[in-house]
């Protein structure tokens, strides 16, 4: 093959190198684009899914806070859900999108000066040939012309009619011209042994030098691809461990709904105080014809009738909402307690909030006392003084809740006596077994013995029983219980268990929420009705019979 062949060749490997890096960088901006918006997508998914959080989160310190814990909780690990997403979105924009932005400028530049080596040098030996030719064309036209005019100079010779100086001329002309063949001759040999070598080493070490880097180029943009690919899959790994947490975290959220502990919440929440409706009486208005009484009387005696009917009813009744009191005498007893005890707790943080600041002046004012230069004591007196005024108003407010605590706690505790003893009366008329005596003489209790109640007092700030009981000997056990909850007994009277915790019963729901339990002989307590289950005694000393 002649060296145009090869030419022709190497341009056309040339054309095709091009063609294939050019396709391989288009590539790698396609697949850098396609990351970016894949990234956005992520980022996009997050923000939705953050707003959407957001627009069903619920009110700080509200009802439904309290009541909807179990959806806060979801809420609240669909957030983090939405940040791993972002973490997603952030990683692959850092770790592929950006770095594949700089790395195919980086290759657009490489591949320019490679492709830029190669035609310089496929331009240098171009030009080699070119001047190889030149100077092989230029030694045939000399040593033609060293022939023809060695022809003229034998022709002259030959020639007898020619002079001597003609002849003499014609010699000289073809020794010039065989010199001048000469001299190109020795050109064209230099130009010939110049290409050789230039062609020597433009196929055998700059051609391949170029080749070689351009095929290294081309590794390094494949296994960039193939890295960033890897990339791409092992950033959603990372996150599939938290992303998992997320949603064990909101599957741990709805196995903690509890149904008969809500209800029970529920019914403790919205419990009234309230007796149920006595029987409607019978109002005789045959009286009025038998004249027995005044009429004025006969008024009187329907008019009371039928405020005590409607005493009855009027749980039941509709009722205008209007302007809360202070008191909270509005709302049913067992509300109206919650109410006081609530307000009561907040005046108490507040003292105690005063207190504090109260105390914490007073040191400072010690330390300005010992240490003048620190500060003028007397310009913390004002503040004191402010406080002490804040601490008196507090306090009388204090007390006045107190006291109407105090009052709805002890008519809730008549209220359960009378329904106990009703109740017990209604199981009498009915044929059942009657409460023996021993029960009442070994189970002093607030609601069995009138003369105990005037003596059972509530302590301040709480709404749990003083446990003031005159009892000579420990009241006798009527059955077992088990604790479904765990309660903190903090207030006095009242007495702590854990979950699953075995204790005696001692005492029954009087219809206040509270059972009275022993553990040992020297602890017992009340603890409420509905953390508990109860596993009664029938044929105990007191215990009640229910059909």
């Amino acid at each position: 093959m002649d060296w145009y062949g090869m030419r022709y060749i190497l341009t056309d490997q040339f054309d095709n190198l091009e063609k294939h890096t050019q396709w391989g960088i288009e590539f790698l901006e396609r697949y850098t684009k396609f990351v970016k918006e894949r990234s956005e997508i992520e980022l996009s998914y997050a923000k939705q899914i953050r707003n959407l959080s957001k627009k069903y989160q619920l009110k700080k310190n509200s009802k439904e806070e309290e009541e909807f814990k179990a959806f806060l909780m979801t809420l609240n690990e669909l957030n983090d859900y939405a940040g791993q997403h972002e973490v997603i979105a952030e990683n692959l924009s850092t770790q592929i999108t950006a770095e594949l932005s700089r790395y195919t400028q980086e290759l657009k530049a490489e591949r320019k000066s490679h492709f830029h080596d190669g035609r310089r040098a496929q331009q240098y030996i171009e030009n080699s040939w070119k001047q190889l030719e030149s100077s092989k064309r230029r030694f045939e036209r000399d040593c033609k012309e060293a022939d023809r005019a060695q022809h003229y100079f034998d022709k002259m010779d030959a020639d007898i009619n020619v002079t001597k100086a003609d002849v003499e001329k014609a010699k000289q002309q073809a020794q010039m011209r065989h010199q001048v063949a000469e001299d190109s001759k020795n050109e064209y040999l230099t130009y010939l042994q110049k290409f050789n070598k230039d062609q020597h080493e433009h196929y055998y070490t700059l051609i391949p030098h170029i080749f070689q880097r351009i095929q290294e180029m081309e590794e390094r943009r494949v296994g960039r691809v193939r890295e960033s690919m890897r990339v791409y899959t092992e950033v959603e790994h990372k996150v599939l461990p938290i992303v998992s947490k997320c949603l064990d975290g909101m599957t741990k959220a709805a196995e903690s709904i509890e149904p008969k502990m809500d209800s029970k919440q529920v019914v403790e929440s919205y419990k009234s105080g309230f007796e149920p409706p006595g029987d409607v009486e019978f109002e005789d208005y045959s009286v009025s014809m038998k004249r027995a009484v005044s009429e004025s009387s006969f008024l009187n005696a329907r008019g009371e009738s039928r405020r005590r009917s409607r005493s009855k009813l009027w749980p039941l009744l509709k009722r205008n909402k209007g302007t809360g009191q202070e008191d909270y005498s509005h709302l049913p007893p067992e509300q109206r307690r919650k109410k006081l005890q609530a307000k009561l707790n907040d005046i108490n943080k507040d003292i105690q909030k005063e207190m504090d600041q109260r105390d914490a002046l007073t040191k400072m004012k010690d330390v300005y006392i010992k240490n003048p230069h620190l500060g003028d004591p007397d310009s913390i007196d004002p503040r004191l003084e402010e406080i002490t005024q804040s601490l008196e108003k507090l306090q009388l407010e204090a007390h006045k809740f107190e006291g109407w605590l105090t009052e709805v706690e002890r008519k809730l505790l008549e209220k359960g006596s009378e329904s106990q003893r009703t109740q017990s009366s209604h199981f009498d008329s009915q044929g059942n077994t009657p409460l023996t005596n021993n029960y009442g003489q070994n189970r002093e209790s607030y609601t069995e013995d009138p003369s105990t109640e005037t003596t059972m007092q509530f302590k301040s700030r709480s709404t749990e029983f003083d446990d003031e009981f005159d009892d000579e000997e420990p009241l006798p056990t009527i059955g077992t219980c088990k604790a479904l909850y765990p309660f903190e007994g903090q207030n006095e009277g009242t007495i702590s268990m854990a979950e699953s915790e075995m204790l005696y019963v001692i005492e029954e729901d009087k219809g206040d929420g509270w059972t009275r339990v022993r553990r040992n002989e020297d602890e017992e307590g009340y603890v409420p009705t509905s953390y508990i289950k109860l596993f009664l005694d029938m044929n105990a000393k007191g215990a009640k019979t229910y059909i």
